[in-house]
């Protein structure tokens, strides 16, 4: 019922059917990784602020490898339907559920050990390093709801489901604004509060996909006996979503090499910048909402044999991507400001969040364009390509680009300029090579 047919229709009208709810439970999820930041900073201040804030990175350094496989598995899904060769789908399915469980017990195990020294290594102010590693220690110790949630709503996603994954998204965020609540504004746990309320939450929309996964009567249905590795269909999925996963760590890594310059500011850029972060996680919600859609959407088309259908809807994609997120980076260069001070009240921090927006938010669409090609090439199971541009200019250029200016000249500015800089080299690489290159190095020509 709530499964979208990508090889059917207006292609465009498939790709927003599909979009809209990724990019409304994108929206959930954002709220739900600012919610944790806004109710610190309100209760807890200022330091607290810095370490639950600028947990971004360092959590995506961790997690991204493992879910950049998932995607790996988002694409044989994507394909095996196309060819209604599910049997096939069927063990990607339970061979991806089976990973997704492992992933997360490893994680758990890596993180817990792992956090503390990684913490000291990224220069983490001694005010907020104590506050920091109990925050980073509770999240890992329940991460393995993040992970199944996103290997949960990767199988959904790529059999054309965008619905439900939103709508199990939008009652572990409210719970995790109730937890919060509760946890540091009654109970005074503090960011062990903050940490514990979102591990709940993430653990209860995985549970929720899950049961909805294993329903009886549709060809996509889990089996709990069934669940275990297939390996001749593990070996695809990594092959498929390995690239992702070393694009999504590399590009993890530069950032985490990134935060731990910005660290060496003091607490108040670490609450500033976290608080820029935050904010810029909603603008990069069309490029999200729009490069799922369109991995599945080249996936199901090239699956079926429909060459000139995927390149129209990539085409359709990746302009619609560009236009959103740069109107949207627009709105946040004003908007920035007040936006600040939602999370903060404290004008260094503010000044801090808004002058890191007015470098870096007038140059979404390069990141747009970047995504969304990097999105076609993935779901048209290239995922080697992203991942050499991705290594050599988001994490080798990047962190080589800041080394060398903070030995030159020791100025937060030239930190936040790594990021424009970087997405627009990518682009025009993209732009010659993928696009400029018979669009996307003709369809037809991969599946022969």
């Amino acid at each position: 019922m709530f499964n979208v047919k990508m090889t059917e229709g207006k292609e465009w009208q498939k790709i927003l059917f599909f979009a809209i709810p990724i990019f409304i439970s994108s929206l959930f999820q954002q709220l739900y990784n600012s919610v944790d930041s806004i109710i610190v900073g309100n209760f807890l201040g200022d330091a607290s602020l810095a370490a639950v804030s600028s947990s971004g990175n360092l959590i995506f350094l961790f997690t991204s490898f493992f879910i950049g496989c998932f995607s790996g598995a988002g694409v044989l899904v994507s394909k095996y339907l196309g060819e209604k060769n599910y049997i096939s789908m069927k063990n990607a399915i339970h061979t991806d559920i089976a990973f997704g469980i492992i992933s997360g017990l490893i994680l758990t195990g890596l993180g817990v050990l792992l956090t503390p020294h990684i913490l000291r290594w990224m220069n983490t102010d001694p005010e907020v390093l104590p506050e920091s590693i109990t925050y980073f220690r509770w999240y890992f110790i329940l991460v393995i709801g993040v992970v199944l949630y996103n290997c949960f709503s990767g199988i959904l996603q790529a059999i054309g489901n965008s619905l439900m994954p939103l709508i199990f998204l939008v009652i572990s965020s409210l719970m995790n604004i109730g937890l919060d609540l509760l946890f540091i504004g009654v109970f005074n746990m503090g960011v062990e509060g903050a940490s514990i309320a979102t591990g709940i939450s993430q653990l209860t929309s995985a549970f929720l996909c899950f049961l909805y996964l294993i329903r009886k009567n549709t060809i996509y249905q889990v089996e709990i006996k069934k669940i275990r590795i297939h390996l001749d269909m593990l070996k695809k999925i990594l092959i498929y979503g390995i690239p992702s996963g070393i694009q999504n760590s590399v590009i993890g890594l530069a950032n985490v090499v990134v935060q731990s310059n910005i660290n060496t500011f003091g607490k108040d850029a670490m609450a500033g910048c976290g608080v820029y972060a935050k904010v810029e996680g909603f603008a990069f919600l069309p490029v999200t909402s729009f490069t799922l859609s369109l991995t599945t959407f080249t996936g199901q088309n090239l699956g079926a044999k429909e060459y000139d259908r995927a390149k129209k809807g990539a085409r359709f994609g990746i302009i619609t991507s560009v236009l959103l997120a740069e109107s949207i980076g627009i709105l946040t260069y004003f908007l920035m400001p007040y936006l600040a001070k939602i999370f903060s009240q404290t004008d260094t921090v503010i000044e801090l969040a808004t002058n890191q927006s007015r470098t870096i938010s007038l140059f979404y669409f390069l990141l747009a364009f970047s995504h969304c090609v990097a999105a076609v090439q993935r779901g048209a199971g290239r995922a080697f390509i992203p991942m050499i541009i991705m290594l050599s200019v988001w994490c080798i250029f990047r962190v080589i680009y800041v080394n060398v200016c903070m030995a030159i000249d020791h100025n937060i500015r030239l930190l936040w300029s790594a990021y424009p800089l970087t997405w627009g080299i990518s682009s025009v690489i993209y732009f010659f090579i993928q696009v400029y290159g018979n669009w996307i190095h003709g369809f037809e020509k991969r599946n022969q």
